[in-house]
């Protein structure tokens, strides 16, 4: 028996189950199998840092081409995969069967053909030998089978299906048939080139992803993933619905560095969702709760779940550039989501737990919270500014200077701690009927936050590739783990330098296990994605895909873009985070890109990715197949179907968001100053405020059906004022073709044109797109033209490209011979749109006064 409000013992074993049948094995043989697998696992990690550090180099030792890194990569994912992951649910947990051991094995040496055979290889590029074939067809079945077991049939079955569509192309109906491959074609392009398995997809998981993923094992195994959630707790615990809040709060740091939203949803969830149900959430709310907030943070940077660095390859941007376009639609998420869980909270009339900490007025509480926040924007400053300020005095010395300061204040912040109480891990089946205190909480683990100091320093100061600044970090993480306890009990009086020194090295010793382990389907799904991503540039059939949802969107941009929607949560049910990034990207993205173009829609690339990745990520959510939601309601007890729609109403902010920034790229900080940007952060931040009381029918108090429209309305408003402005004057001019020089040097040079033109695709067809046009530098139209790279033949009201530079930006924006350019939209001087917020804000004041009004004749008529 029970309590209602704690989660059942028996389930704990199901849960750790789950978590480990998705992310790190359910595999734990006993004896010498076991010992080998952790050891292999451990070299797995050691490999990593050993090719993503200097030394090599250094030494001029053991340095690997970036094909060797992939086929080393691979060829532990799939030993690791084969020993880890049982076949079926009835397959031994405590030992390895025999077969296993040989396809482990024949599995690894297919992995590493190209490592071992890398000389011959390269000697007959495009020239399979019969063994060639035969390595590739068994290594390309034993990856299969070995995403099965560690990721489940769905990227299994659909990379499946692409092989078959690669070879049965001529049999294929109407507008999916094509040439077909051979069979030594297809194994040549997805097994012995980076084309397939062995692409950008490998390579970002080789080079980025594995080192993040370790540097997050690494931090949670110092203690961070339970002083994070003690802190959320210790902050928000005692607010209306506080546990929920925490639950967010906790997630959001958590997701920082997990790469798994189930992962996610059950290491905060197992402590979370009971308190969220004793302050009164249903099973189905408090783990709905816990959903979009561990699914959100697989959109928050740095990681978000390993897409961060394929968008880098993919989008062709700077991974810094990658983060300040994805943090401000993540950040507007979270703050939404905990806003949605105090109006849960205000409907039910919910209460928090009891504080440990001493009361406060609000005043206090206030200017608590405004210094905390103004410590951390000093705190970002000094690293960013003045760190960067130090980089041109010191010179050379700069990384050693750093080193010494970033040692002293981490002895500093462990003499801080020191004078608090550790850190306890609860027992989620015990009731927790107060919280810690807020004080202790925080500042006995402020040392956390320096690996993420130096991993900041790395990136935006020595501006070094995600792979070195992730080394740099987990090196000083590996500092960590092997001091802090030590030194933190010299600080104490009770020291034990043997046996802590010892517990540091086993706690690192189990990070570099836990890194690699947390690795294996990742690596499976990077390489198995590949697959896909292969048959697409073989056989053409993202130009059919795009075909089709032309056909079903009868040309309509809203459509287009809701089909698409629909496309990548479908593809992306079932699928972890990477794979599902790799998927979506490699099949709808460029359908955007196409159709959007065709219709007038031109939006960055980053824009479209990061479109297609929030609605990948949402299947994780979405019944019938949400893992995420099925793993918060084994923690719950609630019905995961229930949970899964639950959770995905409470995920409708995320869901609007990708619309919100495709057709105002302002939220994404592109092109934009840093003044606009707060602007914008505030404002939007109002806006997703506003749109999230609408979908649940409550701000103040219980919203009529009106209001909840108009909030919905004002809520556009503030989010594409330009929508508004554009119907009271049109952002461009339409000019005749054949002004188009005139119009180039009429033009501002900061500025860009929007042209149509009409032309002949890469097959061939007949084809009308639009594209924007920056105007370069230059005195005149015509010296602006010919900067541009760009002849034209003006024949009346016609002008025909008549010549396109070789290299030039004309080239690089996709104009070619013969083209002709239909319409020329300039831009012209109007109102800012931004004007439109005013009428927002002061209906929505008129909404805030009816309610007002409605809850004080309530609150009168109650107590009369």
């Amino acid at each position: 028996m029970t309590d209602e409000n704690t989660k059942p013992r028996d389930s704990s074993a199901d849960l750790e189950d789950m978590v480990a049948s998705s992310d790190s094995g359910a595999r734990k043989p006993a004896g010498m199998p076991g010992k080998l697998l952790v050891s292999i696992a451990a070299t797995w990690s050691l490999f990593q840092l050993w090719i993503a550090s200097p030394v090599p180099f250094i030494l001029g030792f053991g340095v690997f081409s970036a094909t060797e890194s992939r086929s080393i990569h691979l060829a532990f994912a799939l030993f690791l995969a084969y020993m880890a992951y049982p076949a079926f649910k009835r397959s031994p947990r405590d030992r390895i069967p025999i077969q296993d051991w040989v396809l482990a094995t024949l599995a690894a040496f297919c992995g590493a053909y190209m490592f071992i055979f890398y000389e011959g290889l390269s000697q007959r590029p495009g020239a399979p030998i019969l063994q060639d074939v035969i390595v590739g067809v068994v290594g390309i079945l034993l990856l299969l089978e070995a995403t099965r077991r560690a990721l489940g049939p769905p990227l299994m079955i659909v990379a499946s299906v692409f092989l078959i569509y690669s070879l049965a192309g001529p049999w294929m109906p109407g507008i999916l048939s094509h040439g077909g491959v051979s069979l030594f074609g297809l194994i040549n392009h997805q097994w012995l080139t980076t084309q397939g398995v062995f692409g950008i997809a490998l390579g970002v998981s080789t080079s980025f992803v594995f080192l993040f993923v370790l540097f997050g094992a690494l931090l949670d195994k110092a203690g961070a993933g339970n002083y994070f959630i003690k802190v959320a707790f210790s902050l928000l615990g005692h607010y209306k619905g506080g546990p929920a809040k925490a639950a967010v709060v906790a997630s959001a740091m958590t997701g920082l560095i997990s790469g798994s939203s189930i992962a996610n949803v059950v290491t905060t969830g197992t402590f979370t969702i009971p308190m969220m149900k004793r302050v009164g959430f249903s099973a189905e709310k408090a783990g709905a709760v816990e959903v979009a907030s561990s699914v959100n943070g697989q959109i928050m940077p740095p990681v978000m779940g390993a897409a961060a660095f394929l968008m880098v390859e993919y989008v062709g941007i700077s991974y810094v550039d990658v983060i300040k376009h994805a943090f401000l639609p993540a950040l507007i998420s979270y703050i939404a989501l905990v806003y949605i869980v105090h109006l849960e909270a205000l409907k039910a009339n919910m209460e928090g737990l009891a504080s440990s900490n001493p009361p406060k007025p609000l005043v206090r509480k206030v200017m608590g919270f405004l210094g905390g926040l103004l410590l951390m924007m000093v705190t970002a400053m000094v690293v960013y500014y003045g760190l960067g300020w130090l980089k041109p005095v010191l010179g050379e010395a700069t990384p050693w200077v750093v080193s010494v300061g970033l040692a002293a204040i981490y002895v500093a912040l462990l003499k801080l701690a020191a004078g608090y109480p550790e850190l306890e891990l609860d027992d989620p089946n015990q009731p927790i009927y107060s919280l810690p205190q807020t004080r202790p909480t925080v500042l006995v683990g402020l040392q956390y936050i320096l690996p993420v100091v130096v991993l900041v320093w790395c990136l935006m100061v020595e501006r070094l590739s995600p792979g070195l600044s992730a080394f740099w970090a987990t090196v000083f993480m590996v500092f960590i783990i092997l001091t802090q306890r030590p030194i933190t009990s010299i600080f104490r009086g009770r020291s034990k330098m043997g046996a802590d020194l010892r517990e540091g090295v086993l706690d690192l010793w189990v990070g570099l296990v836990t890194g690699a382990r947390n690795m294996i389907g990742i690596g499976i799904a990077t390489a198995t994605a590949g697959i896909i991503v292969g048959a697409v540039s073989q056989t053409g059939v993202g130009l059919v895909l795009a075909e089709v949802v032309e056909i079903l969107a009868m040309g309509n941009l809203l459509l287009i873009l809701l089909l698409t929607a629909v496309l990548s949560l479908i593809l992306g049910m079932g699928l972890p985070t990477t794979a599902n990034y790799i998927v979506v990207s490699a099949l709808l993205a460029p359908v955007i890109v196409q159709l959007g173009a065709e219709n007038g829609l031109l939006v960055p690339l980053i824009a479209v990715h990061l479109f297609v990745f929030y609605f990948g990520i949402m299947a994780d959510v979405t019944p019938p197949v949400g893992l995420a939601s099925f793993a918060a309601a084994a923690v719950s007890g609630g019905d995961p179907i229930r949970t899964g729609f639950q959770a995905f109403y409470y995920s409708l902010r995320t869901a609007a968001l990708p619309f919100l920034f495709i057709f105002n790229t302002d939220l994404l900080l592109i092109d934009v100053t840093f003044l606009q940007g707060i602007l914008i952060f505030v404002v939007s931040t109002i806006a997703m405020l506003i749109f999230a009381a609408a979908t649940q029918g409550y701000m103040i108090t219980r919203s009529r059906w009106y209001e909840s429209a108009v909030l919905l309305l004002i809520a556009f408003t503030l989010f594409r004022p330009g929508f508004w402005m554009d119907m009271i004057h049109d952002p461009y001019e339409s000019m005749p073709p054949a002004q188009f020089v005139e119009a180039m040097g009429s033009a501002d040079e900061d500025s860009a044109l929007r042209i149509q033109i009409a032309g002949l695709d890469a097959f061939g067809d007949p084809m009308t797109t639009y594209m924007t046009v920056p105007v370069p530098d230059g005195d005149s139209g015509q010296e602006r033209l010919d900067n541009l790279g760009l002849e034209l033949l003006i024949k009346g009201n016609k002008a025909i490209v008549d010549m396109v530079a070789y290299g030039s930006q004309a080239s690089d924006l996709g104009f070619d011979f013969d083209q002709e350019i239909i319409e020329v939209l300039a831009p012209v001087d109007r109102w800012t749109k931004e004007l439109m917020w005013i009428p927002a804000f002061l209906v929505f004041g008129l909404v805030v006064m009816l309610q007002r009004r409605r809850r004080d004749n309530t609150a009168t008529t109650a107590t009369a």
